[in-house]
């Protein structure tokens, strides 16, 4: 799975979101994920971003369910202040909210929410060869994209309606733009917040993170 032998051993906790680098394997296209939610529950699981703990921000207000799995990019910060979404297709069994995969990059969605950016990378397991053949957004299908778009444009429906706008899916060179936007932006405008204590949180003297 993802490749943390570069991280040094810690007694503490360590907060992926800011230990692990978005790319697992940019030449490959493949990136570090953070699970928050499986496919099929209407539960909407966020990591909290400064300790990496796992919280339930909301139950869905419909009986729409999330259709696919949901996570986070590390070491990113999108322009709606939180780590880049990543959807993840495909997904044989349901993996575990909090674990860390590898997921290779086949696209992006973007999307606005409320008139604020929140685009979604769409990404497969990078270690399951039931989805070797899906290389590009387009191999899912039209019907995938219809699909897709209902849920976000009517996941709120019941509490905000109008406030999700699909504004189009694009490949991998794009998703990849965004990714490299959001990493620069993390290092920008977030990293600094963590100057004064180490990525895991503590008082170290040496930080876990290049």
């Amino acid at each position: 799975m993802a490749n943390i032998k570069e991280i040094k051993p810690s007694k503490f906790l360590l907060n992926l979101i800011h230990v692990l680098k978005p790319y697992a394997d940019k030449d490959a296209d493949k990136v570090n994920a953070v699970i928050e939610v499986v496919a099929g529950s209407i539960n909407k699981y966020e990591l909290i971003t400064e300790t990496g703990n796992l919280k339930l921000d909301r139950v869905g207000y419909s009986s729409l369910a999330y259709p696919f799995t949901y996570g986070a990019i590390p070491s990113t910060w999108d322009l709606d202040f939180d780590p880049l979404d990543i959807v993840i297709v495909n997904v044989t069994e349901p993996l575990v909210p909090g674990s860390l995969v590898e997921a290779r990059i086949i696209g992006i969605m973007k999307f606005s929410d409320g008139g604020e950016t929140d685009d979604k990378v769409i990404a497969v397991l990078a270690d399951d060869k039931r989805v070797d053949n899906i290389k590009d957004i387009d191999d899912l299908g039209e019907y995938w994209k219809k699909e897709t778009t209902y849920y976000w444009e009517h996941y709120k429906d019941l509490k905000k309606p109008g406030t999700g706008k699909v504004d189009g899916f694009f490949g991998a060179k794009e998703a990849k733009k965004i990714i490299d936007e959001c990493s620069e932006r993390y290092n920008k405008e977030y990293l600094t917040k963590l100057e004064d204590s180490c990525a895991c949180g503590c008082a170290c003297t040496d930080c876990c993170r290049d």
